[in-house]
């Protein structure tokens, strides 16, 4: 599956030495600028980035530290609590190096209780992140829940930088040492505002972050694969653990926006061992929907950034919804293997099969990539077709084109499907490589601009020559003046 991927020196990504050179020498004919090319091919032929989750109570400012380390307004910041984000992680850069953000702003926290709140929001630094930014108001100081949260991170165990916020001038350095009684360390004072101190504190984090991920991947020989069980709530991810686990165990607990311990099964499936990440837990009442739907999301991205492949579940008996769709772009946008799993199909009839299947073309087009097992986690039907689809969509994730068929492959698309004429200008691809798999990364090196309706046709032609089943693509594309034309 995996014997054309490099798997020697990380300097030229996943690219042996015979390739990378022939690559180098493309972009030298093209009269590209070797070291804008060598910056490209590093940055889109990483892999798993770093995890830092910032932390803290509503309104100490999360969000907008976020929108300051990202360096654009992009986490929501509203004074509303309870908002759902469709999307709680980020990327970002600092002194060159890449990692995540994940931002997991607070709702009042006498919605469930304080201790319901501080636990999800600490379990999800726990489950998904390589350091934390605890985030506390200076102009306040540590409060109880401030208490409450230290006492959780240091279960945790991860490295946690302390982020005294709200400090605008010198007059407030004070109220910020008050914060080394959380036993934390220094506290950084900082606004995040305004940007003050926001330096420091991030060469803080990435001295706390590692240079890779705690995850290896499965890279360990003999080490089980990951799968996360993933969907909304009540569409039988438990009881589907429960079905391919063999055995019954309580995964749900009856109080309402309480977390359970997360649990991974080890589960011997078609004579290999899996790891099944299951992330039920949460039952909702009426009018705790928003904040315990966000909670889940939470839960569920965490399980996601843990994974190899992601197993979407749908209730097969009710109309696809905006919140599944939302979490399949989650496990695509994580860039993870996927399935999708309808499950109750047992009970469908006629109508309804007929009804789902033009769902299925409307709604989720863009994922027809994906291996589909029609399921009953009650009746245990098809639950043999799992397996396979789950090694179908890892084989995808992990396809290697070597660059000499790439640019055999380009180059017919160039001259069969040239890109259209705009502004009396035709730009076409003059070259490009597979920087990385898990999942596969291609950098296309262009004369001009491609736009998206194109770039979508080369992504169904890339699926249509070489597979890719059950794997998004990432497709990015460079445009670079060549050095003979510059003045």
């Amino acid at each position: 599956m995996n014997d054309q991927i490099h798997s020697g020196g990380d300097e030229h990504g996943e690219l042996g030495d015979a390739e990378y050179a022939e690559f180098m020498e493309l972009a030298a004919q093209e009269g590209f600028d070797p070291a804008e090319v060598e910056g490209d091919l590093a940055a889109a032929g990483h892999g798993p980035l770093p995890v830092l989750a910032v932390v803290g109570r509503p309104n100490v400012g999360k969000s907008t530290l976020v929108n300051r380390i990202l360096g654009r307004r992009e986490a929501v910041v509203e004074d509303r609590p309870g908002v759902t984000r469709d999307r709680v992680t980020y990327e970002a850069e600092w002194s060159g190096r890449r990692f995540k953000v994940v931002d997991t702003g607070g709702w009042e926290q006498d919605v469930l209780g304080i201790d319901a709140s501080v636990a999800a929001q600490a379990e999800f630094a726990i489950e998904a992140a390589d350091a934390v930014v605890f985030v506390v108001d200076a102009t306040v100081g540590a409060t109880d829940t401030d208490e409450a949260v230290v006492k959780l991170l240091r279960r945790a165990g991860k490295p946690v930088v302390l982020c005294a916020n709200k400090v605008d001038g010198p007059s407030g350095e004070a109220d910020a040492a008050m914060l080394w009684s959380l036993g934390l360390g220094e506290p950084y004072a900082v606004s995040a505002l305004h940007g003050r101190g926001t330096g420091d504190l991030l060469d803080a984090v990435l001295e706390a972050l590692p240079e890779a991920p705690a995850q290896t991947f499965g890279a360990t020989v003999g080490g089980p694969r990951r799968i996360a069980l993933i969907g909304r709530p009540n569409v039988g991810k438990s009881s589907l653990l429960n079905k391919v686990a063999g055995e019954e165990r309580v995964v749900v607990n009856e109080m309402a926006g309480t977390t359970r311990d997360p649990v991974d099964e080890m589960i011997q499936l078609g004579g290999v061992t899996w790891k099944f990440v299951d992330t039920a837990g949460i039952r909702r009442r009426v009018h705790l929907q928003e904040g315990a739907d966000y909670y889940a999301s939470l839960r569920t991205a965490a399980a996601v950034e843990k994974a190899e492949v992601a197993v979407v579940l749908i209730d097969a008996s009710e109309s696809i919804s905006v919140q599944d769709q939302r979490i399949i772009s989650m496990a695509v946008e994580a860039g993870r293997a996927l399935v999708i799993a309808y499950n109750k199909w047992d009970t469908l009839d006629e109508e309804r099969r007929y009804y789902l299947e033009r769902e299925i073309e409307t709604e989720l087009g863009q994922i027809q990539w994906a291996p589909r097992v029609n399921v009953s986690a009650r009746t245990g039907r098809h639950m043999e077709k799992l397996v396979p689809a789950i090694e179908t969509a890892l084989a995808g994730w992990e396809t290697r084109v070597p660059t000499g068929r790439l640019n055999s492959f380009l180059g017919e698309i160039v001259a069969s499907h040239p890109h259209p004429i705009r502004g009396g200008k035709q730009p076409r691809i003059l070259f490009g490589t597979q920087a990385g798999t898990r999942p596969p990364r291609f950098v296309l090196f262009a004369s001009g601009f491609l736009e998206a309706g194109y770039r979508r046709f080369i992504e169904r032609r890339l699926r249509e020559e070489f597979g890719f089943e059950g794997t998004p693509l990432q497709v990015s594309v460079r445009v670079r003046e060549k050095r003979g034309r510059k003045k």
